[in-house]
């Protein structure tokens, strides 16, 4: 029986995804394990693995392609003694294979679990009339056209589906909107049952295009299309300013101990291979103060959500890195007991990784806290916006030499300004402060990072 190979979830959130590559053409033999084709997310580029075998008998969706929708199907594969030339591709609303299953991929360690591959819907030999259901009773809608009909008010199971199966997608939602499609009914409370929490207010929108290019003159500028990261960090930093109280802690660190520390740890190294096992950087010796740093205040290292607080057992701290078009945080995990020479390795190892976009979500999803560190440009402080479900992140600046007072005279020290910012739900200022004071003496007595 033909196998539908559908589009993967590769993260909690996913709702799209490029088909970058396909690794085999039709014709060719599938086993269990091979790597079939590569997807990108707006974060990285994961390659699929194929858990069935047989010939890859129909590509439904040509590499290259853009946001394909999850769990649409991109491929068939024809199983044991079938003719492969014979199996037609799935047409929108029509017959399906029987079996339908998503190549596997890794499952990411997320505050969610990923979204399941759905099942097919029953065969049908003409387009879809009335909206197909999910188990029987639930519309069959992907997650998007989902959440744009629950902001617009509307009834999903009076919208008729044109994606594949008689799946319910974004355009379908936008016209019933257009058309002014049935409204959902809100549904009755319990008796006794307390009255539903309003809508949150929906994310305040900036000027539409047309109104901005107005201000210009025609041909003084270039136009540039979003991708999806840039839309995926638009969208998180906004939801994150406009729903976390941020509270900022900033102090100041003498580096010339570290410096020292560091030069010696270094020298120290041993060869493999003809290179130093390790070479430390400032930045890795700030993601072991801060994990040590949370470990010592364990109150801070924590989580906030509408019924709990997430106090964590481990400090995973996640480090901004720059890549073309964006930025990404790959994540240090359980940093406070790991050596120096291991974050330094690991996070040389995620950072090129990331810039080839390469990362599994697993290694950059999650995290207690992050590090942004724009020492390196010669930035003195900035203060960085706090990216859930984290509740803390350090803004790292420039070490330089100031003139500081020393027992009463004039010295000069290498110093390094800090910033933290909290969510002030979960992190107070006094609380804050005592995490930062706890930095503050791994950075400036570098030796107990060592113990």
């Amino acid at each position: 029986m033909p196998t539908n190979i559908l589009m993967p979830a590769l993260s909690p959130t996913m709702e799209k995804g490029n088909l970058a590559k396909w690794l085999k053409k039709e014709g060719d033999t599938i086993k269990s394990g091979d790597i079939i084709a590569e997807i990108e997310t707006d974060k990285a580029t994961m390659e699929v693995e194929a858990v069935d075998e047989g010939i890859l008998a129909k590509i439904v969706v040509p590499e290259g392609t853009a946001d394909v929708a999850v769990n649409e199907v991109i491929g068939v594969i024809a199983g044991e003694g079938e003719d492969a030339k014979s199996i037609s591709a799935p047409a929108a609303g029509g017959a399906a294979p029987a079996k339908a299953e998503a190549p596997k991929a890794e499952a990411p360690k997320a505050e969610a679990p990923a979204p399941a591959a759905a099942p097919a819907a029953p065969a049908a030999s003409a387009p879809v009339t009335a909206p197909a259901k999910l188990n029987g009773s639930r519309p069959f809608a992907s997650p998007l056209a989902r959440r744009i009909a629950k902001d617009a008010g509307l009834d999903l199971a009076a919208i008729a589906g044109s994606g594949p199966h008689g799946r319910i997608v974004e355009k379908d939602v936008e016209a019933a909107k257009k058309g002014g499609g049935a409204k959902a009914a809100p549904a009755a409370a319990p008796a006794g049952a307390p009255a539903a929490k309003p809508a949150a207010a929906p994310l305040a929108a900036g000027p539409s295009d047309e109104a901005v290019k107005k201000l210009f003159a025609p041909g003084s500028y270039e136009e540039i299309p979003h991708d999806g990261m840039r839309k995926t960090i638009a969208r998180r930093l906004t939801e994150a300013k406009q729903t976390v109280p941020h509270f900022y802690v900033t102090v100041d660190c003498e580096l010339d101990a570290l410096l020292k520390l560091r030069a010696e740890l270094n020298a120290a190294a041993p060869e493999k291979d003809g290179k130093p096992a390790y070479k430390l950087s400032v930045n890795d010796m700030v993601i072991k103060a801060l994990a040590l740093a949370l470990k010592a205040v364990p109150d801070a290292n924590v989580s906030w959500t509408d019924n709990t607080m997430l106090k964590h057992k481990h400090a995973d701290v996640g480090v901004a890195v720059s890549i073309p078009g964006g930025l990404i945080t790959p994540i240090i995990r359980d940093a406070c007991h790991k050596t120096l020479s291991q974050i330094s390795n690991e996070m040389k190892d995620m950072a090129a990784r990331a810039k080839a976009r390469k990362l599994k979500p697993e290694e950059y999803q999650g995290g207690t806290t992050a590090v942004s560190n724009l020492g390196m440009f010669g930035v003195k402080d900035f203060a960085a916006i706090v990216n859930p479900p984290h509740a803390t992140i350090l803004a790292v600046g420039a070490g330089e030499q100031r003139a500081i007072v020393r027992k009463g005279e004039l010295a000069v020290a290498t110093v390094m300004s800090v910033t933290l910012s909290t969510d002030h739900r979960a992190v107070d200022g006094a609380l804050g402060a005592e995490l930062l004071q706890a930095f503050k003496g791994y950075i400036e007595k570098p030796m107990a990072m060592l113990v």
